[in-house]
């Protein structure tokens, strides 16, 4: 009766997008005991946020849209990718995909796919988050390649020749990450706003929302201990909490990320289906099955983004005036009156936030989070003792 409480209510919509280890700490496969760091610190740190790219569909009617709903500024569009400034602190790109296969006819006898545009569900994705750029200190091109390269990363150089430096490197599951100095877009915001025109007319009228704080990327990752070490000691990130199954860090003063995985420590790591939680009761009695390395992946299945003012009614009101989902994610639960967990009410929740879809089918996470509270989500969502 445990494990069914604890599966339903990692299954509602408010909580899904939380760890599998939430209600159940202690269990096996909730290990939170540390690995050992992946390499030594660097002592660098992340000061700035330079960019998020992204490859769309259809990136002009993306680039749209987050300027009317979010706020966002148009700096430039090339006819190949529209760079936005989301405020002064941070900026987006968004790339157009190139054009996807054309699908092959199903068999007279397949079973029908669900819809597609997002990839894995019938279609490819419409909307992928590829890479992010974040600027460090110190900055000295030389020592940070030669840094890098004795923690066995392959640094690749991508600089403008107008003064901007960067390097590309590969995290442990192959992600995009590209460290640089600040003479790129931190630079260009601090030098004059973003005023170009955008190409494609607005999708409805604009909200007056500000975007004012990066709550959190959603990092699924293969190995979320060894992913949250890398980015700790490579950039400086520093953890909240390490739930199990996750482990939310501050990225300097620029936001937070939620690296979401498997756990190593979890005696089912690497032998298939899930691990964690609620199914470690039913792996205790299953065959063993040998260890496989699992395969390397990653992705950031959505972007949370504060913005202000902030009216938790008022959000939903404008969100569905204009045609949009608006998806409740409090994150957090209470016992109800039958003795099961349910949501917490958004108008009292500690964390608050709608999930909306933007026109290439990406899961947008819009909170009331700033800087100031950037820890609500953390301190909702800690993991706690069975039957607490």
């Amino acid at each position: 009766m445990v494990l069914a409480t604890v599966a339903a209510v990692l299954a509602s919509p408010g909580l899904s997008a939380q760890g599998r280890c939430m209600l159940t700490l202690g269990a096996p496969g909730c290990n939170t005991s540390e690995i050992p760091p992946v390499f030594a610190p660097t002592g660098w740190k992340t000061v700035a946020f330079d960019h998020v790219t992204f490859e769309v569909a259809d990136y002009q009617k993306e680039a749209a849209f987050y300027i009317a709903l979010m706020g966002w500024t148009l700096r430039s569009d090339d006819g190949k990718q529209a760079v936005l400034d989301m405020a002064d602190w941070g900026s987006a790109i968004f790339k157009q995909a190139p054009p996807a296969p054309p699908a092959p006819e199903p068999a007279a006898d397949a079973p029908a796919t669900g819809r597609g545009g997002r990839g894995g569900r019938g279609g490819p994705a419409r909307a992928v988050v590829t890479s992010f750029c974040f600027v460090i200190e110190p900055w000295n091109a030389a020592t940070v390649e030669a840094e890098l390269r004795k923690r066995g990363l392959t640094p690749i150089a991508d600089n403008d020749g107008k003064g901007f430096e960067s390097f590309h490197v590969k995290d442990p599951d192959g992600w995009d990450l590209q460290i640089a100095n600040g003479n790129g877009l931190v630079k260009a915001r601090k030098a004059a706003k973003a005023n170009a025109k955008p190409s494609a007319p607005a999708p409805f009228e604009s909200t007056g929302w500000k975007t004012v704080w990066l709550d959190h990327f959603s990092f699924n990752v293969t190995n979320y201990k060894e992913s949250a070490s890398f980015y700790i000691n490579l950039l400086g990130w520093k953890p909240t909490y390490d739930e199990g199954s996750q482990n939310e860090l501050l990225m300097g003063d620029v936001g937070n990320a939620i690296l979401r995985g498997g756990n190593p420590l979890d005696p089912n790591f690497g032998r298939g289906g899930r691990r964690g939680g609620a199914a470690d009761a039913a792996a205790a009695t299953a065959p063993a099955v040998p260890a496989t390395p699992p395969a390397r992946s990653a992705r950031i299945d959505h972007i949370s983004f504060g913005i202000a003012p902030w009216d938790t009614d008022g959000v939903k009101a404008e969100l569905e005036k204009r045609g949009l989902r608006a998806q409740i994610d409090t994150s957090s639960r209470h016992l109800g009156p039958d003795g099961t967990y349910v949501p917490d009410d958004i108008h009292t929740a500690a964390f608050k936030s709608y999930h909306t879809e933007t026109p290439n089918g990406y899961n947008l996470q819009i909170s009331y989070v700033t800087k100031e509270i950037r820890l609500s989500l953390s301190n909702a969502v800690r993991p706690r003792a069975p039957g607490k």
